[in-house]
């Protein structure tokens, strides 16, 4: 099934879909596809952001290629499939480095990863859109990794899309996105030297799997599609044909 113009219909409709995608995802996270030491969690925030999958851990247990916990993908064996990658130059790693603390908690149930599906309310206004990119790059910061699902295109306070907008708070290199995919998919890790792994999609394709970090060099794949179809089925007929169009 195609990703679908969530435009369409009032924001209730989207948030009662955007729960249950959440859910879906947390579903399938914590049936398997994490390695046992992690779980993921639906925690609901204040303001605009709506509910996080939060993957937490009680300890990391690896340390070298040998120690990759059961279903973990190296990215030196296996990178990413997306269509674009990002790091930073070399000017900006040493301002990084010069202005830049990480305070890590070791304790058990940190967490270490951040699963964010936007809503409208994210995009809505300057003050919103801040909020959101401080949060985000307060993750990162702290070491967290972070993967992004803006099911939206660009808007007035986000003319690059979200991925412009969150990666022009680590670096000056632009980033214009592609006008027949005005929606993006964005895996970031974190730490002192933030990568980012881009997918933009458009409306009527299939969504790809998408990287979730839980090492710098460790991720799972996030089976997208998969997630959004079982959370559809729970949209009511009456708004799947005004979101599919059939409404006439």
């Amino acid at each position: 099934m195609p990703i679908h113009d969530w435009r369409r219909v009032h924001a209730g409709t989207y948030h009662h879909f955007h729960n249950n995608w959440i859910a879906e995802l947390s579903k399938r996270l914590n049936n398997g596809l994490l390695p046992p030491e992690f779980y993921a969690l639906a925690e609901q925030t204040a303001g605009d952001t709506g509910p996080d999958v939060l993957t937490l851990q009680v300890d990391l247990p690896w340390g070298d290629a040998s120690d990759v916990p059961q279903g973990g993908t190296a990215v030196a064996v296996a990178p990413p499939k997306v269509s674009y990658r990002a790091s930073l130059s070399e000017e900006e790693i040493y301002t990084r480095r010069r202005r830049t603390l990480t305070i890590r908690h070791v304790s058990g149930d940190r967490v270490v990863a951040y699963l964010e599906i936007l809503s409208p309310g994210n995009k809505s206004s300057r003050t919103a859109l801040d909020r959101f990119l401080d949060k985000a790059v307060a993750v990162l910061n702290h070491g967290c990794h972070l993967l992004v699902v803006d099911p939206f295109p660009p808007g007035a306070f986000d003319p690059d899309g979200i991925h412009g907008a969150i990666w022009s708070q680590f670096t000056r290199s632009s980033w214009e996105q592609p006008s027949d995919k005005p929606l993006t998919l964005a895996a970031y890790t974190g730490g002192m030297l933030p990568h980012a792994y881009v997918e933009p999609v458009g409306w009527g394709a299939a969504l790809p799997d998408m990287p979730l970090f839980l090492d710098e060099d460790w991720y799972v794949n996030v089976p997208l599609e998969a997630t959004y179809l079982e959370a559809y089925t729970t949209v009511p007929r009456r708004w799947q044909t005004v979101i599919e169009g059939t409404d006439a």
